[in-house]
């Protein structure tokens, strides 16, 4: 754990992904009639890390097909508590996108500063979610079960797990659960360097996502 943890602080040097021509304009005034801006609070999972090209990550894939336009500040390595930087904060840019939709993915890497950090975590999950809630109460907020990726999976997943689903439901943020199940039984979905998804994995996150947003009418 101790030496993919180290791998995973590696790849957060890569820095934020570009945002293309799906980014919203911050002043939602400016908005076309029936725009839905849709940001995304996320880690490299849904940054993209492990695709050829930010088009293939399952939450361009998903924006696209429904016509949304993305917002997607997500950064390797973040967590609840993991790899926050002072005056650059995620949650901050995902409350001045003015989004319509609010879709959260975060916990993986949290796993990493456990059980040292637990008591912080578990405050710093409550106090993201309600930031959003406070900053944003239009906004339909929707929740992902963390996602994980080996068969291995220490006792830290499902305490995270537990964590982000009492949060989502005190702030009414409607919750999906399995996702830390999604790569189970698929090695033919992991990139090359054994921590994310490829592209052929994002186009099975895309087409499971879909799945579960039109369960929720989305």
């Amino acid at each position: 754990m101790l030496a993919v943890a180290a791998i995973v602080a590696l790849v957060v040097a890569g820095g934020n992904l570009s945002r293309g021509s799906g980014e919203a304009d911050p002043d939602t005034a400016n908005r076309a009639p029936g725009e839905t801006v849709v940001a995304f609070y996320g880690d490299s999972y849904t940054r993209g890390t492990g695709t050829s090209a930010p088009d293939r990550r399952w939450s361009t894939i998903v924006s696209s097909e429904r016509g949304w336009t993305e917002v997607n500040p997500s950064r390797d390595g973040l967590g609840f508590v993991n790899n926050r930087r002072m005056g650059d904060d995620i949650v901050d840019q995902v409350i001045a996108a003015g989004p319509d939709i609010v879709i959260c993915t975060m916990g993986l890497n949290d796993n990493f500063s456990m059980p040292a950090r637990a008591d912080e975590i578990e405050v710093a999950i409550m106090r993201d979610f309600e930031r959003i809630r406070a900053a944003l109460p239009e906004a339909r907020i929707v929740v992902l079960e963390p996602f994980w990726y080996t068969d291995e999976r220490p006792e830290s997943v499902e305490q995270i797990i537990g964590w982000v689903r009492a949060a989502a439901l005190a702030v009414d943020a409607d919750y999906i659960a399995g996702a830390s199940h999604w790569l189970d039984g698929h090695p033919e979905w992991m990139a090359d360097d054994g921590l994310h998804p490829n592209d052929a994995g994002n186009a099975a996150f895309a087409s499971r996502m879909d799945a579960e947003l039109a369960a929720l009418t989305l």
